[in-house]
């Protein structure tokens, strides 16, 4: 099969190529012309075209071309979720979605200036993606030298969700949430409920009233407010993070949002929290 673009790519358009040849069309041949020329030789190649406007493979809302291929083709796959966030984030200059965004716009930048055969580039990028696959499958979890705390906490909540009372067995709908849920930890947790339930296609009035039954007895919000403060307390605990910077990297708007939800769900102020963490730390040194 062939599939067509514009010429030039850099992160969208080589990530789409690693998909389609991993994943879905092994033998597929990925052809770059000139933007004015693609849906040409589309026709004249019976070749689909991708990652431009008014085709069906490409950016919808907020989301990449990358998304809708994994969509389309029902590719359940967590790791390609993670990459799909950082790809994201990439192509649309995101970088709050998830770190490794604003390394992968930099490392393709890097090599478009330096290659200017596409084919060539297109090679490259899929080493690149290969390892950024294997990353997102089986080291995400990993700091440099070890696995994180935070990461070790988000484990440990789902750990003792799946382990939960087997009288009541949880929908396929609430299992492809807790994995999506899981996806966004790394990142500011910004799934809404709107996306939620898009991209399980349930209707969101009835996800809304049916989460609580297997999330911990919460509300979607509070839900994911809560893993919100978990991972702050982590944070306070093993970074010297300042508190407005742990209040970005755990998704919250602004430092009084964040202290208000904080206090609300530990009984004390984070300021105050963290002074008590330190000094615990002081007492067990001396």
């Amino acid at each position: 099969m062939k599939w067509i673009t514009r010429e030039r790519p850099k992160i969208d358009r080589i990530a789409c190529p690693w998909l389609i040849r991993r994943f879905i069309d092994t033998e597929a041949e990925i052809i770059f012309v000139p933007f004015d020329q693609v849906l040409i030789k589309a026709a004249e190649l019976n070749a689909i075209p991708f990652d431009l406007p008014n085709v069906e493979y490409t950016h919808y809302e907020d989301q990449c071309t990358f998304d809708y291929f994994i969509k389309k083709h029902q590719l359940k796959d967590a790791a390609l979720n993670r990459i799909a966030t950082i790809v994201r984030g990439a192509d649309t200059d995101r970088h709050d979605f998830v770190p490794q965004s604003a390394g992968l716009e930099a490392i393709f930048s890097g090599l478009a200036y330096n290659i200017k055969d596409d084919q060539e580039l297109l090679e490259f990028g899929m080493t690149i993606y290969d390892g950024l696959y294997s990353w997102a499958k089986h080291l995400h979890q990993l700091k440099h030298t070890q696995a994180g705390p935070v990461e070790q906490m988000l484990l440990e909540v789902f750990h003792r969700y799946i382990k939960q009372s087997s009288s009541r067995k949880a929908p396929e709908w609430a299992k492809e949430l807790k994995e999506m849920i899981q996806d966004q930890l790394d990142t500011n947790m910004s799934l809404s409920l709107q996306q939620a339930s898009n991209e399980l296609e349930i209707n969101p009035s009835y996800l809304s009233r049916e989460f609580s039954k297997y999330f911990d007895n919460l509300s979607f919000g509070d839900y994911i407010r809560k893993l919100r403060i978990e991972k702050a307390i982590h944070l306070m605990t093993d970074t010297d993070y300042s508190l407005t910077e742990i209040a970005y990297l755990t998704g919250f708007s602004d430092q009084s949002h964040f202290n208000r939800i904080f206090k609300k769900q530990t009984g004390q102020n984070p300021s105050l929290y963290k002074k008590s963490l330190l000094k615990s730390k002081t007492d067990t040194s001396s």
